[in-house]
């Protein structure tokens, strides 16, 4: 049997430690890796149901992507928070959702081509991790439509705060870039 040549173990170890830091990757980064143009953009947001002594915001962050494969956009978004430590075990949102659209950029507002409401984060704020900090993070799934012409991926974030007396509350983050 040959021993390979310097060249070819040079491009085998290079392969390998390519696909080695894109499986270790953030989903965030996987996703700019896969073509995906982002744009992350984050609120600090008061709970408006709890007044007691301890702090009480929620520092959300929200990447909205978008990608174009010929006249076909496909848009996701990625949201990631940061919840009080109060919060922990207590059911702090009556409900909540995100919303994704993947829009026609034009001058002017953006018409909405598709857009679908992803409501599996409700429970993955109400229950955050375990170890007291109640950070979290949820990926929506992927709308797709036909757009030509410039498009991207838009967003916003509906929460409805339990003891609040008010229902859903919708916070606006930035767009993708254009694609």
């Amino acid at each position: 049997m040959r021993k390979p040549t310097t060249a070819v173990t040079t491009a085998l170890l290079a392969a390998s430690l390519a696909g080695a830091s894109l499986a270790g990757a953030s989903p965030a980064s996987a996703a700019e890796a896969a073509g995906y143009h982002c744009k992350t953009s984050s609120k600090s947001i008061d709970d408006p149901g709890y007044s007691g002594p301890w702090a009480d915001n929620w520092d959300i962050t929200v990447k909205l992507c978008a990608k174009r494969s010929g006249s076909h956009v496909r848009t996701v978004a990625k949201v990631a928070w940061d919840g009080p430590v109060y919060a922990k075990g207590t059911r702090v949102f009556d409900g909540a959702n995100v919303r994704l659209q993947a829009k026609k950029s034009k001058a002017g507002n953006d018409p909405v081509i598709k857009g679908k409401t992803f409501r599996g984060i409700k429970s993955r704020l109400n229950h955050s991790d375990s170890n007291g900090n109640h950070n979290g993070r949820y990926d929506t799934g992927r709308v797709t439509a036909v757009i030509k012409g410039k498009a991207r991926a838009d967003g916003k974030l509906r929460l409805n705060w339990n003891n609040d007396g008010r229902g859903y509350r919708t916070y606006f983050y930035a767009a993708s870039p254009r694609v």
